[in-house]
């Protein structure tokens, strides 16, 4: 079973030598407490609870599962007390506000804490993860009243928050929910109707659960125009903050899943429950964004988590596997050698070790501009944080989970015969990841989000403040050993671009082109997004070495993964465009009746 050890020197490369994160705190307003020595004593602490406290909970998890009863939730053996110790740390309100019991950090020191939790114990974070999407969707939404209300359980972790979006009928496409909400006399809301698929909808880790609840008022126009936003509590919450009865929410089921069998998805019923309004009328889907981009991101690290706890079981396995002599024998004393000595046990680890230290990268710059766009002074920095969010959040999402399936298949791979067997843990790992790129909006969705909705939509504008950072560090003077990387991100970068004035050109001509390219068009965007983390890696630790670092090691090992990555991986984007450029007729032509054998 793999025992995960969170990687601080990675994470301190990524955020500090890379990402320059404490030159960030010191210019981010309210950050002033983020000094070095803090950070580190938070990631040193974070690492225990998630090492000592949440990993050794993974797999009990995973074969116990969550059991339902009566409408009531129990969660595996371990995860109350687990969570008892999450509150008493002061986990819970780490970056969330000081006006409701937070602590008033920087959401990304969250961040780094949750890619711990997710590689630790991917079922067991869900619980707190969503509660800190809810308490965001309250904070940005809901009136004074309602905050005072809600929140101060909430960022002590006392009560629990989940986002209650899909129905059994609508899947992802929300316009079609049925879900009412009836004006009541005292100015609460009537909230009826059943939604399916609720992560951590009913559980016995705390004593109430706030949902947010899209639902539709009566006269309601159609479709997505016709959606609002709901506050809606299990247990019913006094105006002083004390709960009273229960409030008509019941789990009617929880689901038998392929993974993340310790958190519990739910089919919760909502019977003429009270809820309040927190969006305007009819305007809940614009509201829930701030949900649903909060936890895309969220999807993303879980992705990444799975990358990195794959990587870590895959490897400790390789290095200690004896199996074939290799063409150049490492231990000729032996009668086999150690599987990492083999070329293709090699090309699968550093495939695992590239995406896991370029995935951070990337997952932390996305947090680190979530700090920029809710808290800077400089308008114009918010604005430039917002637009690159909006490029970045469907490619960390769909591709970093796009990886991940393939980073544990290798984990299943590496281990051969014992990667299949339950007891090695590598096969939870493949199918816990799955669903990360499913939930939160599939990767078509995603992909279509982000060519369509995005680039095509904005005519590229939306592209430009991250171009801008590619360009000018491909223009930057560089170590020469990472002069011929640089020119391949430069070509990359080209590619994408040009990919993306074609595809505009097409989409006026074909219906379909837009569909038909989008998922190729968001794996070439991820590739080069990866490829610009790397290079600046790479840069990083070629400096280093210059100035004969006594961490000498270290950065060679980052020079020669991002070797791997520019020639293994990111000519993958060559194939990819290809696809992109073959237009969707070999798609379409086919008619649906063809595609069977009956």
């Amino acid at each position: 079973m793999p025992e995960y050890k969170a990687p601080l020197r990675d994470i301190q490369f990524a955020l500090n030598e890379v990402l320059g994160f404490e030159q960030h705190y010191q210019n981010l307003p309210g950050a002033e407490e983020a000094t070095p020595e803090l950070v580190n004593a938070i990631f040193a602490e974070a690492a225990k609870f998630s090492e000592q406290v949440i990993s050794p909970l993974n797999r009990s998890g995973d074969e116990q599962g969550c059991q339902w009863q009566d409408g009531k939730v129990s969660t595996p053996d371990g995860f109350k007390s687990a969570y008892e110790q999450f509150i008493e740390g002061g986990w819970p309100g780490l970056s969330q506000q000081i006006e409701y019991g937070g602590q008033g950090l920087p959401s990304s020191l969250n961040a780094v804490f949750y890619e711990m939790l997710c590689s630790a114990n991917h079922s067991w974070s869900m619980y707190p993860s969503l509660t800190w999407g809810a308490i965001k969707t309250l904070t940005a939404h809901a009136p004074e009243e309602l905050k005072q209300r809600y929140l101060p359980k909430m960022v002590e972790g006392l009560w629990s928050g989940t986002m209650c979006l899909t129905e059994s009928h609508c899947g992802s496409d929300l316009g079609l929910l049925r879900t009412k909400a009836s004006p009541n006399t005292d100015g609460t809301y009537a909230i009826s109707g059943s939604k399916i698929f609720i992560s951590a909808g009913e559980h016995d880790l705390v004593d109430n659960i706030v949902h947010i609840v899209l639902a539709r008022l009566p006269d309601a126009p159609a479709g997505v125009k016709g959606i609002s936003l709901f506050v809606v509590p299990k247990i019913w919450v006094e105006a002083d903050g004390s709960t009273a009865q229960s409030n008509g929410v019941s789990c009617g089921s929880i689901e038998h899943k392929m993974g993340i069998n310790g958190n519990a998805t739910c089919v919760i019923n909502f019977d003429n429950a009270q809820g309040f309004l927190i969006s305007p009328p009819n305007k809940g889907m614009s509201c829930m964004f701030t949900f649903i981009n909060e936890s895309r991101l969220g999807v993303a690290q879980q992705g990444h988590g799975h990358i990195e706890s794959s990587f870590q079981g895959a490897l400790r396995y390789a290095r200690e596997r004896l199996q074939m002599r290799a063409p150049i024998r490492a231990l000729p004393e032996q009668a086999a050698d150690p599987i990492i000595v083999h070329p293709d046990v090699r090309r699968m680890l550093l495939t695992q070790k590239a995406f896991a230290e370029g995935g951070r990268l990337l997952t932390y710059y996305c947090a680190q501009l979530m700090d920029i766009a809710h808290a800077s002074a400089d308008a114009k920095q918010r604005q430039r944080a917002e637009t690159e969010l909006a490029l970045l959040t469907p490619i960390a999402k769909g591709f970093l989970t796009e990886m991940s399936m393939e980073a544990a298949s290798y984990g299943v791979q590496v281990l051969g015969g014992h990667g299949f067997i339950r007891e090695w843990g590598m096969e939870q790992e493949y199918r816990d990841t799955r669903i990360t790129a499913i939930y939160e909006g599939t990767n078509g969705i995603q992909a279509l989000d982000l060519l369509g909705r995005k680039i095509l939509a904005s005519k590229g504008s939306v592209m430009a403040p991250f171009i801008e950072h590619i360009q000018a560090l491909c223009k930057q003077q560089h170590p020469e050993q990472v002069l011929p990387w640089i020119k391949q991100l430069s070509d990359a970068l080209e590619l994408w671009l040009e990919l993306t004035r074609e595809l505009g050109v097409s989409a006026q001509q074909d219906a379909n082109a837009v569909g038909a390219a989008a998922y190729d068009y968001l794996m070439i965007a991820g590739y080069t997004t990866l490829a610009y983390f790397w290079a600046q890696s790479a840069s990083t630790a070629a400096t280093a070495l210059s100035h004969d670092s006594d961490d000498a090691d270290f950065y060679q090992a980052k020079l020669s993964t991002a070797r791997f990555y520019f020639e293994r991986l990111l000519p993958r984007t060559l194939s990819l465009a290809a696809g992109v450029r073959s237009g969707s007729e070999n798609l379409m032509t086919l008619p649906a009746e063809f595609f069977g054998r009956d």
